[in-house]
């Protein structure tokens, strides 16, 4: 098949889709397993690309995640540049917006996580891929390794997803912010207007 098919594309990107749509919900194999009927060796083998999912199998996934077929697979549009914005909420009371819906690449999503509790135990995970965060309200609790940060409005992290993190809300209330993320060494790359020099030649941005 053509390699600029865009059909083959498509296809070629479902396993990574489904990883990706499970990761950002936070459940493990054995639990997206319990819920679609789906073992977990099945599951495995369609994230990481080594067979396509039949309809008997999207459809329980579509049911889990609360999304489309066509959102399941990231299926090209025809024409229409509108996004699918519709909120998909997670059983930990977690509401994901997708922000963005071509296959690979960057994607974008907007987070907006209900208000935590002091003791709150984090459940560090790790994955594939490199993220920025950026919040726009509320105040956000990031734990990356060994670091335990808080963001407020206007402030961003990244970071390698391969390190064990974690996101959620303090207790003073709920926090909304966007999310970039993508494959491996993939960055986001923000610009910035320029800014004067110092007397040693380096910017006043830099650090």
């Amino acid at each position: 098949m053509d390699e600029d098919d865009p059909t083959q594309e498509t296809l070629d990107a479902v396993g990574p889709r489904l990883q990706q749509l499970r990761q950002r919900r936070d459940i493990t194999l054995s639990e997206l397993a319990a819920q679609t009927g789906i073992s977990i060796s099945t599951l495995s083998r369609l994230e990481a690309g080594l067979r396509l999912p039949t309809l008997g199998q999207l459809l329980p996934l579509a049911r889990a995640y609360g999304v489309t077929l066509d959102e399941l697979v990231d299926a090209p549009q025809t024409g229409d540049p509108r996004i699918n914005m519709r909120p998909i909420p997670t059983n930990d009371g977690r509401i994901i917006v997708p922000l963005s819906r071509r296959p690979g690449g960057i994607q974008a999503y907007k987070f907006v996580l209900p208000a935590g509790r002091d003791d709150e135990e984090p459940r560090l995970r790790t994955h594939e891929g490199f993220d920025w965060a950026f919040v726009l309200s509320g105040r956000l609790r990031l734990v990356l390794g060994r670091r335990d940060l808080v963001l407020g409005p206007g402030e961003a992290a990244e970071f390698d997803t391969r390190t064990p993190h974690w996101f959620g809300a303090t207790s003073a209330g709920p926090v909304e912010f966007l999310s970039l993320i993508g494959k491996q060494g993939e960055r986001a790359h923000v610009r910035t207007p320029t800014t004067p020099s110092r007397p040693d030649g380096t910017s006043a941005g830099s650090s």
